[in-house]
């Protein structure tokens, strides 16, 4: 069966699958009405990062996204809504608000408990099912496979950090989504950017690692985080005149070489240094 529309699934054949969770702008022609404003549903967008992987196809990588906002359904949540950073400030599956606070929806437009429902069924579950396909795919060809969750956000978000964000944010809920071998042969290839770096810092891996990491399995999940001014500018105050940055290939470049870098180290991986498959 083909892939809905707002599903892209780009499949190739070496042992690597990139997801992309919140690159998409679009938005239901039923429910923009409902939002304070489009531009704002779409604020939180990782912006570009389906442009700054662009390198990922002659890597022979598959590639799954989605073009939908975020602000419809968060498919890197889980789906029964529980946090995945108790304690801490974070959106819900289906945010009500921006990662700076302020309400998407208009008084009483907010999507209630049966909603949630229809859209995580509609969306989320055909999304998580293409990540598990091909993920299963390529693992019974090569014996493992790395999921490589790829992500963005601006470098300063009071209302999630405090200060500045590192510029590689490595993600593997604590050592348990992927083998150790992988998470060190990342780490040293963005230590070798010379960038700042954090391995399990604020951002630990989301519901994708969490659910798909099973390096039992011979599946290796590991989310990277960036900070968007590795490869955009970003202003102080972000509004609708500003935000976000067009997107710039020589701006990105010296950032995506580094990336090409680091998910050649997960294929050297995959190819060297896995552990058999129980």
């Amino acid at each position: 069966m083909a892939d809905p529309d707002w599903l892209i699934v780009r499949r190739g054949e070496a042992p690597l699958v990139l997801g992309m969770p919140h690159t998409g702008t679009d938005i239901p022609e039923d429910l923009a009405p409902r939002y304070v404003s489009l531009w704002r549903a779409r604020k939180d967008a990782d912006w570009w990062i389906d442009r700054l992987y662009g390198f990922a196809a002659e890597l022979d990588a598959t590639i799954v996204r989605t073009t939908l906002s975020r602000s419809v359904i968060d498919v890197n949540r889980d789906p029964g809504g529980v946090s995945l950073y108790p304690g801490q400030t974070t959106t819900e599956l289906c945010p009500t608000s921006t990662f700076d606070g302020e309400p998407l929806y208009l008084p009483g437009q907010e999507p209630d408990d049966a909603e949630i429902g229809r859209r995580s069924a509609r969306w989320l579950a055909p999304y998580h099912a293409a990540l598990a396909a091909e993920l299963a795919r390529l693992r019974d060809v090569h014996g493992s496979a790395v999921l490589y969750d790829c992500h963005s956000i601006r470098s300063h978000m009071p209302r999630l950090f405090d200060g500045e964000l590192p510029q590689f944010n490595i993600g593997t809920n604590n050592g348990a989504t992927c083998d150790a071998g992988l998470e060190r042969a990342v780490e040293q290839a963005c230590a070798a950017t010379g960038r700042s770096l954090v391995v399990n810092g604020r951002f630990r891996g989301g519901w994708t690692t969490r659910h798909h990491g099973r390096p039992e399995t011979g599946v290796h999940a590991i989310q990277m985080e960036l900070a968007c001014r590795g490869y955009i500018d970003e202003p102080d105050t972000p509004d609708a005149t500003n935000w976000p940055t067009p997107w710039d290939p020589a701006r990105a470049a010296p950032l995506a070489a580094e990336l090409r870098a680091i998910l050649t180290a997960c294929l050297d991986w995959t190819q060297n240094d896995h552990p058999p498959r129980q």
